[in-house]
Parts: structure tokens; C-alpha cells; sequence
């Protein structure tokens, strides 16, 4: 079982090492908000079942607006609780119709990276950036590396990069990698603000 640092929690780090689906549910989190709230999100969530892992045919059978009041308890699983929530439904009723319940299928399942890239991408709420992070966390923290998940992951699959939570291994990775997004974030400002000029 890998060390994770995403969390930062390490009951929640945990459970994102052993539990597939909880994985899955971390990064989708994984958007307007902190990483590492993205990331504890799922362990709040098996804390709030009151389960030891999170079961994709539990979740998406779970009564909507329940599983919306437990997202939004504060604090708030996410910033955007009732989409999430949402999302995070539609996630587990894929993964249960799809791969039979089995999130680890999605990647155990396929023949090569393009193939992985293509089971991500077709998931609720991941596309194609989220999915080559997704690649890229397997292939880096998991060491499950398909033929070509290196190509797959883009970017986010090169050697000794810090662009991604594939990359964050302790508070010096992480620093390095919130510091890479804020970069981003002001060069695709400064674009945005040159066009319309």
C-alpha cells in the first residue's frame, strides 16, 4: 500500500491507499477547492455512512437528498455540496453498472494507456485533464503503469514534474506543485486579459 500525502490526514491518506472508489471520489472532489480538502472529502464521507470503505453500489443507491444533507453538513464536504454530492452519485452508479461495483476494475481492466485514458474520460465528471492526472497518480504513487501511461498521462506524466497531486510525495512536493498552479493560473489570467484587449 502506497504513502499518500494528498490528504494531508493520515486516516484519510489511508483509506484513499487501500479503497479504489474512495480514490476516485478524491479526485473527483478535486476542483475549486484546496487538494487536500478534495482529497480528505471521501473519508468524511465514510465517516458520515458510518463505513470503513466506500462501496460504489452503497453510494449510488443511497437516497439522493439524504446523501446531499450529509454532503452539506458543516463542515461541508465540498464547496458546491449538492452538485457534488451529486456527481459523486453518478460516479458510483457508473462504476457499480460498468465494473460490476469494482472502482480498480476501471484501471486493472485495461489493455493499455490510451485504453485507461479512454475508461477516465468516460466516467461522470472526469475529463481529459483530470483523467492524465488520474493516470499519472496511478503510475506514480501506485506504480500501476500500463503500456504507454506515460504518454497518456501527458504532462502530468513526465519524470520529476511537480504539476499535479501525482507528483506530491510531502510538504516540499506540495509546495512546489501549488506553486506550479498558481503559475498556471496567472499565465491563463494574463492570456485571457490579452485577448480581449
Amino acid at each position: 500500500m502506497p504513502e499518500l500525502w494528498l490528504a494531508q490526514e493520515k486516516a484519510a491518506d489511508e483509506l484513499l491507499a487501500r479503497d479504489p472508489f474512495a480514490l476516485l471520489t478524491g479526485m473527483l472532489l478535486d476542483q475549486q477547492i484546496p487538494l487536500e480538502k478534495a482529497f480528505v472529502g471521501p473519508y468524511r464521507l465514510a465517516e458520515r455512512l458510518g463505513v470503513e470503505r466506500l462501496d460504489p453500489v452503497a453510494v449510488a443507491e443511497h437516497d439522493p437528498e439524504d446523501f446531499a444533507r450529509i454532503f452539506a453538513t458543516v463542515p461541508a464536504i465540498h464547496r458546491f455540496p449538492g452538485s457534488m454530492a451529486e456527481r459523486t452519485q453518478k460516479l458510483a452508479r457508473a462504476v457499480a453498472d460498468e465494473y460490476d461495483g469494482d472502482a480498480a476494475a476501471v484501471w486493472t481492466g485495461a489493455k493499455n494507456g490510451d485504453d485507461l485514458a479512454k475508461r477516465l474520460g468516460a466516467l461522470p465528471g472526469f475529463g481529459k485533464q483530470k483523467a492524465q492526472i488520474f493516470i499519472a497518480l496511478l503510475g506514480k504513487r501506485f506504480e500501476i503503469r500500463p503500456a504507454g501511461w506515460r504518454k497518456a498521462a501527458g504532462d502530468y506524466g513526465a519524470q520529476r514534474s511537480y504539476r499535479s497531486v501525482a507528483d506530491i510525495v510531502d510538504a516540499g512536493s506540495l509546495a512546489k506543485v501549488r506553486a506550479f498552479k498558481k503559475e498556471t493560473k496567472a499565465k491563463a489570467a494574463a492570456a485571457a486579459k490579452a485577448a480581449q484587449a
